[in-house]
């Protein structure tokens, strides 16, 4: 499944990175909607959900988000919805790890 958030807020830290398979990072703004996707290894086997996909978060909740790769960009989303059936398109898509 994938789930669907808009970004609220990013570190600084994210516009820095310039490492080549760390470029995606430059590209993430406040108030975009990202799609991540659920999948294994990420997903827990007896849950079958992935930490931190805001499963019990409504409304105005404030979920926090870390980049794998550089643990200073990160930020906080809030989630729109859940999609059982990932449609993310290629631009503003993650995966859960």
């Amino acid at each position: 499944y994938c789930v669907e958030f808009r970004t609220e807020s990013l570190s600084q830290h994210c516009a820095l990175e310039t490492r080549p398979y760390a470029r995606w990072m430059q590209y993430l703004r406040e108030g975009h909607t990202v799609c991540v996707a659920c999948q294994p290894p990420a997903m827990s086997t007896g849950t079958q959900r992935c930490s931190g996909d805001g499963h019990n978060a409504h409304g105005d909740k404030i979920l926090h988000w870390e980049a794998i790769g550089n643990s200073q960009c990160q930020g906080t989303w809030k989630k729109i919805r859940q999609l059982e059936h990932c449609s993310c398109p290629l631009v503003h898509s993650f995966i859960f790890t």
